[in-house]
């Protein structure tokens, strides 16, 4: 969205109409805001509509790039990556894995800085700096080099994912986040399809400029990414009470809905903070929710990284050509990523129609379980290709089918803006080190049958489906819990402050 013109005619609007409460103001600023609001002549389906044609198209396309770029070691690994640049196969491990270091250290820090800085800002901002850095990987010299562009690499990157998921639930209610978390996150499954094709195409330009073909394949990518972003600067809205797409009493209505949403199934309403205190990132680091959560994570996020980097490799090692490998992972050849797309959103759009998430989540993994559990033994017998592809292709669906439920569960359950920011960040921060556990299961030792790591694979799954009964039993007790015992002596102030934690706020289950 354009900072100029844009911004301040919503703003023009804004001071105009007293009942829309800024993003940036805390429970108390709300004057004028009452609880009992009457929007019942809004047309839900209509601002809804405009919400997602503005937010999510846009948002998908930063994250098939940010996808993309991530991704496409493996597809350069398969041009060639690793004998031009003299480097062994625990060096490549390496560059994968140091990815994540930073990636994850710098997704807390990135999430607070998004809402100060605001969204139309920030995310371009560090698109343009991963973009330079992925072109940079096309000219390095060696595994050193490759190392640390990787390394930086996974600080500009770090911002986007936990970014755009924060994004997503200040424009969306509770029971209307999944559905926008899919659908944004499946273009990664889409990338994912066709990342193999331009792998494929680009490499065609081996010797042009005296350069290999993986280093097109960087270096292209990189300049695409660069380009969207000086696009991103213009088309991303920051927040509801500023959109300029909105009506002054369409951005009231989106602003009052998330406002209150927390207590809902409480006989009190009581609003969502948004004020900053650095207590509300102590309390997410402390809450227990997100570290139990995380197990839950890295059961889904293992098997993603294992698949997306090493399932060119793995087709190769099943006898098939550089080229075909790269071929096999594009859509009109393996239907693999466009169906786990189109699971992802459908199976979305029904965990919100029914306000249940663990539930889809549960049943999701357990799709993973028995990929893996299918792969393991026709792996071992190395006579099984095709089931191997198949218990790939079925662990996909899972994967993509229960990974915009896990975002989406937390950020469902942690209240107040900034806790939620923060505890985002750390959940899907820490959740990626599961990256770089998954970088280092598929060890070129144990190829082409790769025992040892559809096996890890599998034990995190199972422990992930375990995190997933725990979040359950404990989210319905403590439900069950402030609803027989009321809400106390609280101030309304005190009430807010205390988020998730407040007597009248309801976990979704």
């Amino acid at each position: 969205m354009a900072f100029t013109e844009k911004e301040n005619a919503a703003h023009d609007d804004h001071s105009s109409s007293p009942e829309i409460p800024s993003m940036e103001k805390g429970v108390g600023d709300n004057v004028g805001f009452e609880h009992n609001a009457d929007f019942s002549h809004i047309d839900e389906k209509k601002i809804l509509r405009k919400m997602d044609i503005r937010l999510i198209p846009m948002l998908a396309l930063l994250y098939l790039l940010s996808f993309l770029d991530r991704g496409n070691i493996g597809n350069a690994k398969i041009e060639g990556l690793v004998p031009d640049l003299n480097m062994t196969e625990p060096q490549y491990n390496w560059t994968l894995t140091v990815f994540f270091f930073t990636y994850c250290a710098f997704e807390v820090p990135s999430n607070l800085l998004l809402k100060k800085l605001r969204p139309s800002i920030w995310l371009p901002t560090i698109m343009v700096a991963w973009g330079l850095v992925m072109t940079l990987m096309g000219i390095v010299k060696d595994f050193h080099g490759l190392l640390l562009a990787r390394l930086f690499l996974g600080v500009a990157e770090a911002g986007l994912f936990p970014g755009i998921a924060y994004y997503i639930t200040l424009w969306y209610i509770r029971t209307e986040a999944q559905y926008r978390q899919a659908l944004f996150f499946s273009a990664a499954s889409v990338a994912g399809a066709f990342s193999g094709l331009l792998a494929f195409g680009i490499a065609k330009m081996d010797g042009i400029g005296g350069l290999e073909g993986w280093r097109w394949i960087f270096i292209l990518e990189g300049i695409a990414t660069v380009v969207v972003a000086l696009f991103a600067y213009f088309l991303i809205f920051d927040f509801p009470d500023t959109a300029s797409f909105l009506t002054p009493e369409e951005r009231a209505w989106v602003v009052y809905r998330l406002k209150y949403q927390g207590s809902d199934e409480s006989a009190q309403k009581v609003a969502e903070t948004d004020q900053f205190q650095w207590k509300f990132v102590r309390d997410a680091f402390s809450d227990w929710q997100i570290y139990v959560g995380l197990i839950m994570y890295w059961g889904i996020v293992c098997p993603l990284y294992g698949i997306s980097l090493f399932l060119p490799t793995i087709i190769n090692q099943l006898g098939y050509q550089s080229s075909t490998a790269q071929l096999l992972t594009v859509g009109n050849r393996s239907p693999i990523y466009i169906t786990a797309a189109v699971c992802s959103v459908i199976m979305a759009y029904y965990s919100d129609k029914n306000g249940q998430r663990i539930p889809f989540i549960f049943g999701a993994m357990l799709l993973i379980a028995i990929g893996f559990i299918m792969t393991l033994p026709a792996s071992a017998s190395g006579k099984a290709p095709g089931v191997v592809y198949a218990g790939v292709f079925i662990a996909t669906i899972g994967i993509y089918a229960a990974f915009p439920g896990n975002i989406t569960l937390l950020a469902n359950n942690l209240s107040g803006s900034y806790k939620r920011s923060a505890g985002m960040a750390i959940h899907i921060g820490a959740g990626n080190l599961g990256g770089a556990m998954a970088s280092n299961f598929y060890r070129s030792a144990d190829s082409p049958k790769y025992i040892l790591g559809h096996s890890l694979e599998l034990g995190f799954v199972i422990a992930g489906l375990m995190a997933v009964v725990v979040l359950r039993l404990s989210y319905s007790r403590i439900n069950k819990a402030r609803a027989r015992n009321g809400t106390g002596d609280y101030s309304e102030q005190e009430l807010s402050e205390l988020g998730d934690k407040s007597p009248t706020y309801r976990y979704v289950l």
